[in-house]
């Protein structure tokens, strides 16, 4: 048992594995069909864009007298149509989710190789993993249909896969045991 800063502790239960195992079981599913994981995670996505800005344009017609009625207003609506745009066209919201993915490995496998020339404490583990990060951002872009139909069910799986490890080796926080 590891004591946390805010009274919890860290806790393993049988049914923290027996949970655990069910996502790695859901993980590799996930693995071994990532076109319909990546179909399934932007569907999953567009709804809950759409969902959001529905109730936060709701939201806003609250606030219409005490501030902030705008930004939350234009807000609801861009994430409402958003959503609306990934549900009418998820093949074109793949491919523009797999090109924030490609960009984000790209510039933080920049940003680790610079930032490596400007420490000593594992220089070489950031040119590593930055180089790696540069990689999949290139290979993304050189590759976009490929990546468009694999990389977010991949990711995804390999997401659900590591959850489900955790919660069998580790467990989860809970209040401690009063005894």
């Amino acid at each position: 048992m590891t004591q946390t800063t805010q009274g919890l502790v860290v806790r393993r239960t049988a049914w923290d594995v027996i949970l655990g195992i069910l996502i790695v079981i859901g993980g590799f599913v996930l693995l071994g069909n990532v076109v319909f994981a990546t179909a399934i995670s932007v569907l999953l996505l567009g709804w809950i864009a759409l969902l959001s800005g529905v109730v936060l344009l709701i939201g806003s017609l609250f606030r219409i007298r005490t501030g902030g009625f705008w930004s939350a207003a234009l807000g609801g609506a861009i994430l409402a149509v958003l959503g609306l745009f990934i549900l009418r066209n998820p093949l074109i919201g793949a491919v523009s989710l797999t090109l924030m993915a490609g960009s984000l490995f790209l510039a933080s496998g920049l940003a680790r190789v610079v930032a490596a020339f400007n420490t000593r404490e594992a220089r070489w583990l950031l040119v590593f993993s930055g180089v790696i990060s540069i990689g999949l951002g290139l290979w993304v872009f050189f590759n976009i249909g490929a990546a468009t139909l694999s990389l977010l069910g991949t990711l995804v799986g390999i997401q659900t896969l590591l959850e489900g490890l955790t919660l069998i080796m580790i467990g989860r926080l809970r209040p401690p045991k009063s005894s």
